[in-house]
């Protein structure tokens, strides 16, 4: 996998449609919050299907594409609880096994969300798909992915007005991948 080639389309595509998606990753972080995350795994779904959207056939987000994906509410929530629950067994048990569970979940489940929206797929068989897409192929190129993603991701998290940058960013980069590998191999 090129990744210098998704690095470069995620900064074009970026840089093109900055302000639309530093509204959006507002847009989003201000639902999640006013919600207490009730909403959050909801409008994430829908800011992830506008970047595909974006991706693969150059269409322009907007700010009403977060709420596109609200038939995947409950699900979402009801994973996003669930991985949290396990997450935090693990830091309890030993604080470097929960790191561990962590990972191995965004590992396996980093195409949940593109897979529920792009296939509309239900979530254990967009859980089942996303871990064969992680594994099939080159591990190494998906582990390089999800260092990526999290690298990106938590360089943003650090200062909270960093996150409307690499937010959008980190999510264009896991849609372009996501783009080449369901286009070239059938999961």
């Amino acid at each position: 996998m090129n990744f210098r080639k998704h690095l470069e389309t995620s900064w074009h595509l970026f840089v093109e449609h900055l302000m639309i998606l530093i509204f959006m990753t507002l847009a989003m972080m201000v639902v999640s919050a006013l919600t207490l995350g009730i909403l959050a795994p909801a409008v994430a779904a829908g800011y992830i299907n506008s970047i595909i959207g974006l991706v693969r056939q150059g269409r322009e987000p907007s700010i009403q594409d977060i709420f596109s994906q609200m038939r995947l509410w409950l699900p979402l929530l009801a994973f996003a609880i669930a991985a949290m629950i396990l997450c935090l067994i693990g830091y309890v048990i030993f604080f470097p096994f929960g790191i561990l569970i962590a990972c191995a979940l965004t590992f396996a489940c980093i195409y949940v969300l593109p897979l529920m929206c792009d296939q509309q797929l239900g979530l254990q068989e967009a859980i089942r798909k996303s871990w064969k897409m992680a594994v099939s192929g080159e591990i190494i190129d998906h582990l390089v992915l999800v260092v990526l993603f999290l690298g990106i991701s938590a360089i943003g998290g650090s200062v909270f007005i960093g996150s409307f940058v690499t937010t959008p960013f980190a999510t264009i980069l896991l849609a372009s991948v996501y783009t080449e590998k369901v286009n070239q191999q059938p999961y």
